[in-house]
């Protein structure tokens, strides 16, 4: 069955650039951000790796560990560092899982079942669903699942969009809407009544009458 939003992320030990590593150990008490590529040495994921090592401090910020991973060896991807670095500023410091024998991609639902068991020999089309970002909370919980096609680099601001309101929901009683950004106006849930709502958010704006919107929440 496909990995779903609000079960466990599978937990696995793997090699990295940092050394090897076992998965829920690596994430601890907060968030994380598994997010794969398709091939080293590729235009797209070139682009990427460089955005997200630029933005790696604004994860930090939000108590979020960043971790990359492809089917290429760990050799490879130290090798790779240095054209991120030429093509896009930055340099890579966060760790990138070399899943060799496919076991990782496989257990999230990277690749097709009949992918294999090597990266040997592998093309980029051969990893086509290999571009997905798992973001995971301090449960071990899958929270958000994005898979993008090979030829769309990911925007990764998004993803740093969608963590603010998956933490400021997992604290208050709100949700947000499209478009929404960190500051702008939240919802109330259902969950919460009128006289309840007045409580914890002071006062309201009532849209319909299944949609209220106040401030966002502060904390």
């Amino acid at each position: 069955m496909p990995l779903r939003i609000n079960e466990t992320a599978p937990d696995f030990t793997a090699s990295t650039t940092h050394g090897p590593i076992s998965f829920h150990e690596w994430i601890g008490d907060g968030w994380a951000v598994l997010f794969s590529h398709p091939k080293n040495f590729t235009p797209v994921c070139t682009t990427e790796l460089g955005t997200m090592a630029g933005m790696e401090g604004e994860f930090r910020k939000r108590g979020v560990k960043i971790i990359g991973i492809s089917v290429d060896p760990v050799e490879s991807h130290d090798k790779w560092k240095s054209d991120i670095r030429t093509a896009t500023g930055f340099d890579v410091e966060y760790p990138l899982i070399g899943d060799h024998d496919l076991k990782v991609a496989k257990l999230y639902e990277m690749l097709p079942a009949t992918a294999g068991d090597s990266s040997e020999g592998r093309t980029p089309a051969d990893n086509a669903t290999v571009r997905s970002v798992y973001v995971i909370g301090p449960d071990k919980k899958v929270k958000l699942i994005l898979t993008y096609p090979m030829t769309t680099g990911r925007n990764f601001d998004e993803i740093l969009r969608a963590i603010d309101s998956i933490q400021l929901t997992a604290r208050h009683q709100v949700a947000t809407p499209a478009n929404w950004k960190q500051g702008e106006d939240v919802i109330i849930t259902a969950a919460v009544s009128n006289d309840d709502a007045i409580q914890r958010f002071g006062s309201f704006d009532t849209v319909l009458p299944y949609l209220r919107k106040t401030k966002q929440p502060a904390g």
